[in-house]
């Protein structure tokens, strides 16, 4: 099997092409998820990775499966101004836990918040608008210099998920960043198995019937056999916050 190209900062082009996601989908196609990362990570298949977390309800799965691997992995959060308080404080807690060494904490620019949130109520009119102002800026801007990202998507989350494979390139740019999906075809009981296993801490809040968290008022609880993410912006036409977007075709 041929290895899949190092990235050369010098090469105009996209860091990688469908070809190289397909190509790392077939490397790594029977393979556990401990062994991707390790081979990913280790062995410098994409390039600098970095991971995007919420530090959400099943956020200290990806983050414990990372840190045995490579501790000094960037951990990216978005810190949007409207996240519940526990959030922030499971943040510092699992970090400490699992050894984190590079948290960056992001948060949106100033002059835009003043310029078109003044009233810090633009998520209760254009939920799309104070996700383009609070994460997806501040993020595209972070992933400048990063080649490839893990997420925490899983299949079951949510039928815009259901198909999408380990490794697939961001269409959002044409810079051909990777994400990388180390926890998509794992179930729910596969996470809350792994959770037990290891001892790891829940978010606070999935006690309260969060099984899906993000910024406080686009946040609502989920009843027993719904979609676990039909709490995130209930009421409107939004499924993803626009980091990823729904209906990607997956790279098989």
């Amino acid at each position: 099997m041929n290895e899949v190209r190092k990235i050369d900062r010098l090469d105009a082009g996209p860091r990688f092409s469908e070809h190289d996601a397909v190509r790392l989908n077939r490397m790594f196609r029977g393979s556990s998820t401990q062994e991707m990362l390790d081979g990913v990570i280790k062995g410098n298949l994409a390039g600098e990775v970095a991971t995007v977390s919420s530090f959400g309800a099943e956020s200290a799965v990806l983050l414990h499966l990372i840190a045995q691997v490579d501790p000094s992995v960037p951990v990216i959060f978005l810190d949007t101004g409207k996240h519940f308080t526990e959030t922030l404080q499971y943040r510092d807690d699992l970090v400490a836990r699992l050894g984190l060494t590079n948290l960056q904490i992001l948060t949106p620019e100033t002059a835009d918040i003043a310029k078109q949130d003044e009233t810090g109520l633009r998520w209760s009119y254009d939920p799309d608008g104070c996700c383009e102002i609070r994460k997806v800026k501040p993020l595209a801007k972070a992933l400048e210099q990063i080649d490839a990202s893990f997420t925490g998507r899983k299949a079951f989350q949510s039928s815009t998920r259901a198909n999408l494979p380990r490794f697939e390139v961001d269409t959002s740019d044409a810079q051909g960043r990777l994400k990388i999906n180390p926890l998509i075809d794992w179930s729910a009981q596969d996470i809350a198995a792994y959770i037990e296993e290891h001892g790891l801490p829940r978010h606070p809040l999935v006690a309260k019937g969060f099984p899906s968290i993000g910024c406080e008022p686009c946040t609502h609880k989920v009843a027993p056999g719904e979609d676990p993410r039909s709490g995130r912006w209930k009421g409107w036409d939004k499924t993803e916050c626009g980091i990823h977007k729904p209906g990607e075709e997956p790279f098989l």
